[in-house]
């Protein structure tokens, strides 16, 4: 079955994944970009790459209203089940483990990562997400390291990679990104949310395409990508 890929402005996915909702990262509420409000989704499952408010985001809301299982690292997963989640799935860096949805890796992503009322949230992640149809790996926020390229190693049909820079890589170094993941396709995100992290992502995706050979794709918020 297909696997649909929409992206909801920053770092916020809906993954229709055969007969399974997930969203990823869904701030919605207050995200400027996203073109639909928490209210306005539904989901299985929510993957949570850390704790920030911009990435948690409507979590909570949105779990206590569908049902879904959030899946996160240890230590959100820990703050959500305190916070009134029901369903959770807690892993931690370099863990695996197969879902009704597919096969979910749980990478590393140079970044810092705390709950909105300031408390420990653990390590800050990315995501591979392997299915039939492809496999795809999530970036979220981080910095560029060396390891991005066994990441690659894998086989990337799809890599969501963020070139905002000030919080988290910039474009320069996405593009280095691009070149150690060897992914089929890349699509540029968390950019343009606000004015300091906003970049010009059909330059990066020229470069990209001119420089690696990489299909680039820019999406704007709604933007659907299919596996």
């Amino acid at each position: 079955m297909a696997t649909e890929i929409q992206w909801l402005g920053h770092n916020a996915w809906a993954i229709q994944a055969g007969e399974f909702r997930l969203l990823l990262d869904p701030f919605l509420n207050d995200n400027p970009l996203s073109p639909k409000k928490a209210n306005q989704v539904e989901a299985d499952f929510i993957l949570v790459s850390h704790g920030h408010g911009d990435h948690i985001g409507d979590t909570v809301e949105i779990a206590a209203r569908t049902g879904a299982t959030v899946i996160g690292i240890f230590e959100v997963c820990q703050w959500l089940l305190a916070h009134g989640v029901k369903n959770v799935h807690a892993m931690n860096l370099g863990g695996s483990y197969t879902f009704p949805f597919g096969r979910l890796t749980m990478t590393l992503a140079l970044h810092s990562s705390s709950m909105p009322d300031g408390s420990y949230a653990g390590n800050p992640c990315g995501f591979i997400l392997a299915r039939e149809e492809g496999t795809v790996y999530f970036a979220c926020d981080t910095a560029l390291f060396s390891d991005m390229k066994l990441i690659g190693a894998v086989g990337l049909d799809l890599a969501a990679v963020p070139i905002g820079d000030n919080y988290t890589m910039g474009p320069a170094d996405a593009l280095e990104a691009v070149r150690l993941l060897k992914p089929r396709r890349v699509v540029p995100i968390h950019n343009g949310t606000w004015p300091i992290i906003a970049q010009d992502a059909d330059r990066w995706a020229c470069q990209v395409h001119a420089e690696t050979g990489v299909e680039a794709l820019v999406l704007q918020p709604g933007g659907m990508i299919v596996l």
